[in-house]
């Protein structure tokens, strides 16, 4: 209450000794202009010295060849612990050991394990006939390859397919228990959903870390899709602070922001001190939040990313 107090009576940013810890995750680039951009990201965010940054994986595999050449390159070209995403969706044990297997051997010391969502149209996730059945499966059958750090997901809105959100937890305590180190969530748009969640977490009897998953809204339109897929509530303030802005891309990002950025702050008054931003391959946005959390260059860090 102390730090709520803070953060109310003075400047919302003001003396925030940058004692938080950042991660960042991309996705693995289609095209070569794509590609330099993603470089460009990296190449601001690293002097950050996040914890990690993470690379997705597409369903089935789709981007597998691309993931692993962008998280090989982080891992032998940044000071960055660099983390691959893997999923169970269409791959035997054996496909999923030999790309782990490739990771390990590229220096990549961490993976985010995650079951993945289902290619077909009706969007049902059919495990593989050799394959992993669970995120929980694959955390375990990972583990038995190597001593891989282990990070999962979590879902403070309920998980779509999740009969209820103590189901959904008891999965979560399931990946928790079979060896995965923490859980990064969906993101979500009110810090009190992540604090609600946070409080449900804890009552089950899990202490690992959760880590808050941070989307700073580029694009509304997008984010309302993204939303709409994994149950994601937008709160209808939200909504209207983007209305008009479509013609206005400065300023949509002006109002990103400073609405994520204020989430975050929000956040951290209620003592959180870690969190992974979904960057979509732009540095911008998550950078001025983390300079706003107290965040500043290391420059050890920035010399070697150039």
């Amino acid at each position: 209450m102390q730090e709520a107090s803070r953060a109310l009576a003075d400047p919302l940013f003001a003396g925030l000794s940058g004692d938080c810890e950042i991660s960042f995750e991309f996705f693995p680039p289609k095209t070569e202009k794509m590609e330099e951009q993603l470089w460009e990201s990296v190449v601001t965010l690293a002097p950050l010295a996040p914890r990690f940054v993470s690379v997705t994986y597409g369903a089935g595999g789709t981007t597998r060849e691309r993931t692993h050449n962008t998280v090989a390159r982080i891992a032998k070209e940044t000071r960055i612990p660099a983390a691959a995403h893997l999923t169970c969706v269409d791959a035997s044990k054996a496909e999923i050991a030999d790309v782990a297997n490739a990771y390990w051997q590229a220096g990549v010391r961490h993976i985010v394990a995650l079951r993945g969502d289902a290619p077909n149209a009706d969007g049902k996730f059919i495990p593989h006939p050799d394959g992993y059945a669970s995120a929980a499966e694959l955390v375990e059958g990972l583990h038995k390859l190597h001593p891989f750090e282990i990070s999962v997901s979590a879902y403070p809105e309920t998980h779509p397919e999740a009969a209820s959100p103590a189901t959904d937890i008891d999965f979560l305590k399931r990946k928790l228990d079979a060896g995965a180190s923490r859980a990064i969530t969906q993101f979500f748009f009110e810090p009190e959903t992540f604090f609600r969640f946070r409080d449900a977490v804890a009552a089950a009897g899990i202490n690992a870390e959760i880590v808050p998953g941070i989307m700073p809204v580029s694009n509304f339109s997008a984010i309302t899709r993204m939303s709409n897929m994994t149950g994601t509530a937008i709160p209808a303030w939200m909504a209207h602070l983007f209305e008009g802005l479509d013609d206005h891309p400065p300023a949509r990002q002006l109002v990103a922001a400073t609405i994520a950025a204020e989430m975050c702050r929000r956040l951290y008054a209620g003592g959180v001190r870690d969190f992974h931003f979904y960057t979509l391959n732009r540095a911008e946005l998550s950078y001025a939040i983390c300079h706003l959390l107290g965040k500043r260059p290391v420059p050890a860090v920035q010399e070697k990313a150039a």
